[in-house]
């Protein structure tokens, strides 16, 4: 059994901070089987969701500033999580919070520094995972799917649905995956309207009736036919879904349904393209899996030869976070933690940087 690692990730739908300690092993050569031992999930305040949230028009030396305050911010939270679990970890794999994307014109940032991580930690680091596959002409994400690939290969498809909802699955033996669409932003937006962080088991939206002209302008984004490797950022998410969602002329109610019938259409139009004729399992992790509304629309849209699998509440809120930690060990044994055939790289390659403890 390896040693242990922390992996942790923020997503774009701000729930806060997801922590995991788990060990990795091999039995074929490759890493195939993990043990998740902690997990948890540190909020964020409101003035960090604020600062996270305001940071897309942040100048670049506030965003310069912002990457210090926010590694400072992720060390306290993991020497806390050291702390409350009396453990001693090896290495840490920080996805950073993604602030920035746009992989056409070679950009992607993730905030969270990671030499001062190391130094507040004095555990080695490996961070900045997305921008070499940029520079390489990929897309920068999604990274998950060696994880896919490596430990849940048993799978059709893994979905994930977090902010945006994303998926992975083998073709001929080859890794392909991309991002659907929006999801928890989505949705989270919605409900924070109401006053709610988050609509639970889509109860309000079950309340609600479809708004037809919207559902019919969301189903037609250009970026749904787009074949992959493809990839969303918020910007993309501002620009086609903010005026819509702040309009006062709907019911909250009523977005939230149109809302959860468009995140489910788009996903179960991609998955039914990419069957063919015999039963799937489909592995679904990521806050959306705890929406039950969402899910059941999921399997009313996809039809019986479709299976969508619901794992344990550690797996479906923290298998994101526990990959990052993996890609940090492929990336200290020199391996491959990134595939050209999700993100459109030039080649297959270890990406990230590495800060180590003297």
């Amino acid at each position: 059994m390896n040693e242990l690692i922390i992996g942790l990730m923020s997503g774009t739908s701000l729930d806060g901070i997801d922590l995991v300690a788990c060990r990795f092993s091999k039995s074929t050569g490759s890493y195939d089987s993990f043990e998740i031992l902690h997990a948890e999930t540190m909020p964020y305040s409101p003035i960090w969701k604020n600062k996270l949230s305001d940071s897309l028009h942040y100048s670049e030396a506030q965003i310069k500033i912002l990457d210090l305050e926010y590694g400072e911010y992720l060390a306290s939270c993991i020497l806390k999580f050291i702390n409350k679990h009396h453990i001693q970890p090896a290495l840490i794999g920080s996805h950073g919070h993604t602030i920035l994307h746009q992989p056409s014109k070679g950009i992607t940032l993730q905030i969270g520094n990671g030499q001062i991580i190391n130094e507040l930690t004095k555990i080695n680091v490996v961070n900045n995972f997305r921008y070499q596959d940029v520079v390489l002409g990929g897309q920068g994400a999604p990274l998950v799917p060696i994880g896919d690939e490596l430990l849940f290969s048993s799978y059709d498809f893994c979905l994930n649905l977090g902010g945006f909802s994303n998926i992975s699955y083998s073709e001929n033996k080859i890794r392909y995956a991309c991002d659907i669409g929006p999801c928890n932003m989505l949705l989270n937006e919605l409900a924070n309207r109401s006053g709610f962080d988050y609509d639970s088991k889509g109860s309000i939206a079950l309340s609600g009736n479809v708004i037809p002209d919207l559902f019919e302008k969301w189903n037609a984004y250009k970026f749904y036919k787009l074949v992959g490797p493809k990839s969303l950022g918020k910007e993309w998410f501002v620009e086609n879904f903010n005026k819509d969602i702040y309009n006062s002329e709907f019911e909250i109610k009523h977005l939230l349904r149109t809302a959860t019938e468009h995140i489910s259409k788009i996903i179960s139009d991609f998955i039914i393209s990419k069957s063919s004729h015999k039963s799937y399992k489909v592995l679904v992790t990521g806050g959306g899996a705890h929406n039950d509304f969402l899910i059941k629309q999921l399997k009313e849209k996809s039809g019986e030869s479709i299976e969508y699998i619901i794992p344990d509440s550690n797996l479906i809120d923290f298998k994101e976070a526990m990959i990052f930690a993996l890609l940090a060990q492929l990336k200290m044994d020199r391996e491959i933690n990134v595939l050209s055939s999700v993100t459109g790289a030039i080649k297959d390659h270890s990406s990230g940087d590495i800060w180590i403890t003297d």
